[in-house]
This record gives structure tokens, sequence and C-alpha cells, in this order.
């Protein structure tokens, strides 16, 4: 026991005292640890953890006892073999503390920063208050205290040195509040916080390995002074608090000489304090001050932030009304193109109806020569002057199919001429697609080829893109009134066939849903999810199951001429056409997802 214990003093002594010589020089301190060092600073789980932390004890009314009291202080895991013993009593209006511990081992065990115990005071409302170094003796200490306050409970912690303003999150030592007629308990409720061990870590500075022949016989108090000045570096208190670093190396070096020199004990244990309580208050300022600093750093940036949003937002509102605007434009323009091409389609019935009605009375002009001419024949031996005339009347029944034909042909010219008109406005409407998305005529229908409609991962929900891009395609459907819209979601095989029919499906009635809120009529859409079953590609690679992904819509109308309502089929015609070609027919419009599903 007695060689691990000076093993680990030795370790202390070389992790520490770098001394004066080297307190110029923290930030160019060499990255070279020797093995047994490094094995030695090896902290404890959780000691790199830099966050204050909250801790929970129990407090006593020392003042409601009336008379003096004894606690027992019982070690925690860190410390489970140590005890203590706190004689609690007033004294002239203050709270007089007499402790003793037992089997309390050497601080270092906990790392190399450690180099000493403080006994704590802590009120219920979280403020502790530093009581005084314990100094230990083969493992036994004890101390002597006073306090103003009535209410607290008491802690021991491993330190650095012994003017820490905070307890480390080393508790080693807490009190138990005894049962019976003792004062009152109060618990505190994670009230008071320790400071993180990794604000004390060793592996903050890089200690210097090439330093022999240190003397052992160092004090102690020295060793805090150098370990304080340490630990207000890693605050950056040469920063932050640069006159009170200032006046620390200068009380180190002070307290280094007068080592040096031999001179009485008692003024180098006071000078070597001294420093350690202006390291201290070096590093609390630096603490304090980089708060600040981030504090405000946070507020500028929370600031900018703001701004920018608010400069996104109008620039947003500018860009809708930009696009309700376009959108009315290609509504009016629209409706007055219905307008001609109904004006055109009455005029072409009119004219078939004329037609039809020339027609039968050509037919009727027939039945009555033929009959005219069986009576000339029947009366021909008797009269040759009727059968001329009969003969006449036949030429000029002729003359009338000839005219009923020429009749019929103009009817169905004008019938041609609507149906082109019907061709026109399809084109134009084609016209009118492709210049948002790539569009082109097929069997089913027209298609637009929708390759950067998006949806998150595995969701149905829209991206941003996707609605702006519906967003025009509704435009453009509420300026041909009377199309219909069939919306029919697929996927690829990854996953299984519930979840990529409901994902479908889902997909689907998403498309459907937008148009819906931009003003298309639910009446004229049908929304369909088909799963994995019709994919148009292979589902062995990439390229193939991102081609399968997708949303079609097919958009189909009298105003264009209706066609033939066939389903969607996998790896068919419509999944292999040359985006662009136009093949005749109806059309779809296809959403396709460039994200697995």
């Amino acid at each position: 026991m007695k060689i691990d214990t000076v093993l680990l003093k030795l370790a202390v002594i070389l992790a520490i005292s770098l001394g004066p010589a080297l307190s110029g020089a923290w930030a160019q301190a060499p990255d070279v640890t020797s093995a047994a060092a490094a094995s030695a600073a090896t902290p404890a789980p959780g000691a790199t953890d830099t966050n204050a932390v909250s801790h929970t004890t129990k407090a006593m009314n020392y003042r409601r006892v009336g008379g003096a009291t004894k606690v027992s202080l019982d070690g925690t895991a860190l410390l489970r073999g140590a005890a203590g013993e706190a004689k609690v009593e007033p004294k002239n209006n203050r709270m007089h503390i007499e402790a003793k511990f037992v089997h309390v081992d050497d601080p270092a065990k906990f790392g190399l920063q450690y180099l000493t115990y403080v006994f704590w005071a802590v009120s219920p409302q979280g403020r502790a208050e530093n009581l005084g170094e314990i100094i230990f003796k083969a493992g036994d200490g004890e101390i002597k205290a006073d306090t103003d306050m009535q209410t607290f409970g008491m802690i021991v912690t491993a330190e650095p040195y012994f003017a820490v303003t905070q307890p480390g999150s080393m508790v080693v030592l807490e009190n138990t509040v005894p049962t019976g007629s003792y004062g009152t308990a109060e618990d505190i409720d994670a009230t008071y916080e320790l400071l993180g061990p990794g604000a004390y870590s060793s592996s903050n500075t890089k200690i210097d390995d090439a330093i022999f022949g240190i003397d052992r016989n160092t004090p102690r108090e020295l060793f805090e002074a150098r370990n304080a000045l340490r630990v207000a570096h890693n605050a950056n208190a040469e920063k932050y608090a640069p006159a009170a670093w200032a006046k620390a190396q200068q009380q180190l070096s002070a307290a280094e000489d007068t080592y040096r020199q031999k001179r009485d004990r008692k003024l180098i244990d006071s000078t070597s304090r001294d420093a350690v309580e202006t390291a201290e208050e070096a590093r609390v300022m630096a603490v304090k001050q980089k708060a600040q600093e981030d504090a405000q750093a946070k507020i500028a940036a929370e600031k900018l932030a703001a701004e920018q949003r608010e400069a996104q937002a109008r620039a947003d509102a500018v860009a809708e009304a930009q696009r309700r605007q376009q959108a009315e434009q290609e509504r009016l323009a629209a409706e007055q193109a219905k307008a001609e091409a109904e004006r055109m389609k009455q005029e072409a019935q009119q004219a078939a109806q004329v037609a039809a009605r020339q027609q039968q009375q050509a037919e009727q002009a027939a039945q009555e020569a033929a009959r005219q001419q069986q009576q000339a024949e029947a009366a021909r031996q008797a009269a040759l002057t009727q059968q001329r005339a009969a003969e006449s009347q036949a030429q000029q029944a002729a003359q009338a199919r000839a005219t009923a034909e020429a009749e019929t042909e103009k009817a169905r010219q004008a019938t041609a001429k609507a149906e082109g008109e019907k061709a026109q406005l399809r084109a134009q409407l084609l016209q009118q697609l492709n210049s948002i998305l790539q569009t082109r005529d097929s069997a089913r229908g027209l298609i637009v080829n929708m390759s950067d409609v998006l949806f998150d991962t595995g969701s149905s929900t829209l991206k941003p893109g996707a609605r702006e891009k519906l967003a025009k395609i509704s435009g453009i459907v509420l300026a041909h009134p009377g199309l219909t819209l069939q919306i029919e979601g697929h996927t690829d095989s990854v996953g299984t066939d519930e979840f990529n029919q409901e994902l479908s499906g889902r997909r689907a009635d998403a498309v459907r849903d937008y148009l819906a809120q931009e003003g298309v009529p639910a009446s004229s859409m049908t929304a369909k999810g088909f799963g994995k079953t019709q994919p148009v590609a292979t589902n062995d690679t990439p390229e193939g199951r991102q081609r399968n992904r997708r949303v079609e819509l097919v958009v189909n109308g009298d105003a264009i001429g209706k066609s033939a309502s066939l389903p969607p089929q996998g790896g068919g015609a419509s999944g292999s056409s040359a985006p662009g070609l136009p093949p005749a027919g109806g059309g779809n419009l296809r959403g396709v997802s460039t994200q697995p599903n």
C-alpha cells in the first residue's frame, strides 16, 4: 500500500511540477507524454465532461436543535471505504463545525489534477461555501470551521487546490441526516451545481515528460499553486482576466523563488496560497467573461437569423403574387379559347343539320324520279312526249343526287374542321404543359413527365419543389374546364407489398389533395395506388428503381378529344416511349421521385 502511494505521488509530482520556468509558455508545451504519465493520468469515467452537473444531498436546520449535534458523513460510490463524523454546535450566531475523517485515499487516484480535499457547507438554496482544506495523514484528517448558515448539508470533494469557489464533481463524502428529534431535514432538490472534471483535466494541458530529477520534497502548497495556474490557463484567464493572471504568475514565481532559496516554510506556504487564491479569482473572472461573450454572440446570431427570415418572407410574398397573376392571365386566355371553340362547334353542328336535310330531300327526289320513270316506261308506248318528259325528270333527279352528295361532303369537311379545332386546342395544351414540364402525346393522352417531383423519403409529404410545379399545373387545368385527371401512384420493389401499396396510395392522394387545394374540382380527379405491380423498368438497378418511383396523372376531356381509358401497363409502351415524342392518343401526368420509397 505504501509503495503504491509513493508511485502515485511521484506521478503527481511529474505532472504538476512544471514550476515558474514554464508558467509563461503554456500554449507552447510539447505534445509528448510518457507511457507511465499517460497511464496515471487516465481520468475516471465521465471525466471528459466539462459541463456543470447538478447534485442533491440532505440539509438540516441546526439552530432548532439548541445544542451540539453529531452527524455522520458516508463515503460515496467514488470512495466507499471512507467515513467521517462532524460535530455542529451554535456559537455566537454562527455554527462551529469540528469534523474528523478516516480511510480517505490520496486524491490523485481520481486524476493527476486532484491534489487535496475541500470541506463544503451547502444551503437549501444551492449556495456552496468553502469551509477549508482537509489535511490527511495516512488516510485520516480533521478540520474545524465556522459558517453563517443555519440550515445546510456537508460534503467533501477532491479538488486541484484549496481555494476553489465551486465544488467539483468528485464528491467523496456527504452527510446523512440523523433520524429522531434532531432539527428538521430538508431536501436540496438539485439546486447546486458541481463543476465538471473537464475543467481540471490534465489532458487539457500538455505535460513535458523530459523533466526529471524533480525535488520530491516540494511542499504540497506549491504543487497546488502550480495546479491552480494550470487550471486558470485552461479557462483562458490570460485572455479574459489578464491582470489577475499576471498577478498570479508573479505570486507563483515568488513562491518558487522562496522555495529555491530554502526560506521559512510558512512564507513558502503563504506565498503559494496567495497564488492559488489569485489564480482561482482569475479563473472565475474568465469563466464569467467567456459566458458573457458567448451570450452576446448568440444574441447577434439570432438577430441576423431573424433578419434573414424576414427578408426571405418578403421575397416569397412577391413571388407568390407574381405566380397568381400569371395563373389568372392563363386562365382568362384559356376561357377565351374555349368560347371560340364552342362557337365553331355550334356552326359545324348547324352545317351538318342542313346537309342532313338536303340529303333526305335528295333521297326523296330520287324515289320520286324512279316512280315517274316506271310510269313513263309503262306509258312509253302510249306517248313519246311523256317518255321524253320522264327522261328529263330522271336527269334532274341525277343532278339532285349530285347536289346532295356535294352537301354531304361539305358536312363531312365541317365535321373534320371541328375535330381539327380540338386537335389544335390539344396541341396548345401540350405546349403550355411542356413550358413547365417535359410533355408528350401518347395513346392514353397528354403525358407530362415530372422527373423532379420529390417526396420525403418513405413519406407522402410533397417537397416544396413538387408543390410549386403542381400549383402551375393546376392553373393550366383550371384554364381548360372539362378536363379530368387520373392520378396513379407507383413504387419500386424495395419494402413489403403492403407498405408499397399504402405508400403509393398515400402519394397519389397527396397529389390529388394538393391539386384540390389549388382549386381543381375534386369531382374531376381520381387517385389510386398500384404499389410495385406496374414497373416501367427493372428493379435490379438504382436507375430502374428511380424510374419506377413515380406518380402519373392522366389528363382527358371533350375539349381536347377523349381518348380510350386504358389501364397503365407495367413496362409497356407508356413507360418506354422516348421523352418528348408525341404519340397519338390521350394523356397522363407522371411525377417521378428521385428518392427511395
